[in-house]
Formats: C-alpha cells, structure tokens, sequence
C-alpha cells in the first residue's frame, strides 16, 4: 500500500474571522454543539498530551466531561500517568478531531483539580459498573487479566449502589485554556486556522498560514 498517496479534499465550510465568536469558549461551544447533533460517535473525545518534569511527553484519549467558563474539565485515576505528569508539569495540550465536519480545535493550557463536591457529583452519576471499575484499577500500574477481573468481581460482590463511593485516588481536572486554534478543512490546503491568545486579559483572534 501506497501511503504516501491517500488523500482527502475538504471543502464542507470556511471559518473567517467575522464569522468567528469573539469568545474561544463560546465557538469551542458552537462547533462542539454542531458535532453533537452531526451524531458523531465520541464526539466529547479529545486526545491529551502531557509532559513529565523531564519534558518526556506522552499522549492518550479522554472524554471531556464538562464545560465551563474557566475552561474544560475531564476526569481520571490520579495515580494514574497522565496525573503524575500533570502534577509534575501541569501544562498540557488538547486535540478534537471531528473528520466528518472537516474540523479540529487544539487547545494549550493549564490542569488544576477541581473541588471534591463535584468529583462526588459525577462519580455517583455513572453507571454503578464503571464505579466499580474505577476502583478495581490501579491505573497505569502493571496488573495481570486475572488480576484485574478478580479485582473487579470481589468488589462487585462486596457492593451495592448505595454503598460505593468514590476513593481518594479518583477525580477530575480543570483545563484552562491559554491558548485554542480551530481549524477548518479547506480545498487546495488552503485551510482555515484562526488561533486566540490572550493579551491583557482580552482574547485576540489572529489567522494563521495553513
């Protein structure tokens, strides 16, 4: 196979700077609820790029889980790597990739926990299966199959809904932004990327070459 030779030729729309939300946010918001209801599947994937204190990176796929106005929040095991390199290095990077509207949004900022209260909140609304597998994981760590399924059956036996709760270890992360592009697939290459930085506490829209 010749890989050298796949290509695909985008031109479903255009993002310009007039039609563009002054707010990153507010257009993160706008495309994300166009995607919602083009039916993508995992449409709230986003892959998540951390570095550790030695600038060694590492990337994987998580599910955001939250918008706010400070930013995008997404939970995990924080003994897990992604943590240990988030509490090492905090900043990080961001990448939604929508292939059937023709669209990415890349986002550069700064992880913080967020509050107890709301890891309680979303820990009790998931499904009492993925609570017990939050628990029976000791993510990141090496495990055998074995292990990890007697793990999880000894504290399914052991549990109810009512009883499980959420261990320390488990909770989620507030991202906030610094820094989003969108980009819009465009014929020709000549794709569209507007990126947003903050100046004097005022988002700033500048286009950049694709």
């Amino acid at each position: 196979m010749d890989i050298s030779s796949i290509r695909t030729t985008y031109s479903q729309a255009e993002l310009s700077e007039s039609d563009a939300n002054p707010l990153p946010a507010k257009q993160f918001e706008i495309w994300f609820n166009e995607a919602v209801n083009s039916e993508i599947t995992e449409v709230n994937a986003m892959t998540l790029a951390t570095a550790d204190k030695n600038g060694i990176p590492s990337a994987r796929i998580v599910l955001l889980k939250g918008l706010k106005n400070e930013g995008l929040v997404f939970f995990t095991n924080y003994n897990s790597k992604k943590s240990h390199d988030i509490f090492e290095n905090p900043n990080v990077a961001v990448v939604f990739f929508w292939k059937e509207l023709e669209r990415q949004v890349r986002i550069k900022g700064i992880v913080e926990k967020i509050d107890e209260a709301e890891n309680n909140e979303y820990f009790n609304s998931r499904p009492f299966e993925s609570r017990v597998g939050a628990i029976a994981s000791p993510q990141s760590a090496p495990i055998t199959k074995f292990e990890l399924e007697e793990n999880y059956k000894r504290i399914l036996k052991s549990s109810s809904t009512e009883s499980i709760k959420r261990p320390e270890h488990w909770g989620g992360f507030l991202i906030n932004p610094m820094e989003w592009e969108f980009w819009q697939g465009r014929p020709g290459r000549l794709h569209d990327r507007l990126r947003y930085k903050k100046e004097n506490h005022i988002w700033k829209i500048e286009r950049l070459a694709p």
